[in-house]
């Protein structure tokens, strides 16, 4: 890695900016007075980052992008919030993230190993975990909470207030307006789910056993023959020795009274939740 830093002539970095070892800030780039830049992070060109945000170690961020800009809230007040970026980010071109409001959390936070493809957006006082994709023209509104291992299809829209569960991945286009259960898919206008994101629960290496056992929960937890409330409970005593399980079943005991869960399509449970052999 290069050690020395560089601070191309036609680029703006404010009294008061930290830039660490080997930070390449490109042609017309401007990096405010509270930023901090780490090691080894490169702004190609024409990059803007403002305000107090923190851009972790070997990131790259791509023309255009701006990060760190006032939240689109109206209720800010303009007090100082936060944007903490993680280590080894990709942020491609025309991606904004904003800073936190100063009436609710007050920072918006981005895990490590993300990748944020052109024109995604991150509004304030979202949190999202590592390992997370977004395809291009994938968007958050404010308050958010996204998991590790999440993937976001292209021009997806998620509602204020969503949380997303971990390894869950959400189909390109879809608006999702409501929470959606760790390892879950949603797909659609109104996002519904369509089982369980096989695809990623195969490529974490999970074992078909917990799988299976993960399929069996999902079966329980939405069989419309009972109330949601005690399909819970019931599988909370099944399943209680399946640590994946009990994700599901403690995100959905967790979702307080602003959320509600996205349903299965109906009909679709069993369709979709065939074991694994």
């Amino acid at each position: 890695m290069q050690t020395e830093t560089f601070v191309h002539p036609s680029a703006v970095v404010e009294p008061g900016a930290q830039l660490g070892a080997g930070a390449h800030i490109g042609p017309f780039c401007h990096v405010g007075p509270e930023v901090v830049i780490g090691a080894g992070t490169r702004l190609i060109s024409h990059v803007t980052v403002l305000g107090a945000t923190t851009l972790g170690e070997n990131c790259t961020v791509h023309s255009q992008a701006v990060l760190g800009g006032l939240p689109q809230n109206m209720s800010h007040k303009g007090g100082r919030t936060t944007l903490t970026i993680g280590n080894n980010c990709t942020i491609r071109e025309f991606v904004t993230m904003n800073t936190g409001t100063d009436n609710s959390r007050g920072a918006t936070i981005v895990g490590d190993n993300c990748n944020f493809l052109a024109y995604c957006h991150v509004a304030h006082d979202c949190v999202i975990g590592n390992n997370v994709t977004f395809a291009n023209g994938a968007t958050l509104a404010g308050h958010c909470e996204i998991g590790d291992n999440v993937g976001i299809g292209g021009l997806s829209a998620v509602h204020q207030f969503v949380r997303v569960g971990r390894n869950a991945f959400l189909a390109g286009g879809s608006m999702i307006a409501g929470d959606v259960i760790p390892f879950g898919i949603a797909v659609g206008n109104r996002a519904k789910l369509r089982g369980l994101n096989m695809v990623g629960l195969r490529r974490s290496g999970m074992s078909k056993a917990e799988i299976n056992t993960l399929l069996r929960a999902y079966r329980t937890i939405f069989d419309r023959s009972r109330p949601v409330s005690e399909n819970i409970e019931i599988a909370r005593a099944e399943f209680a020795d399946s640590p994946t399980a009990m994700l599901i079943v403690d995100f959905i005991s967790d979702r307080g009274k602003r959320h509600y869960t996205v349903p299965p399509v109906k009909g679709a449970v069993d369709d979709d939740a065939d074991d694994q052999d």
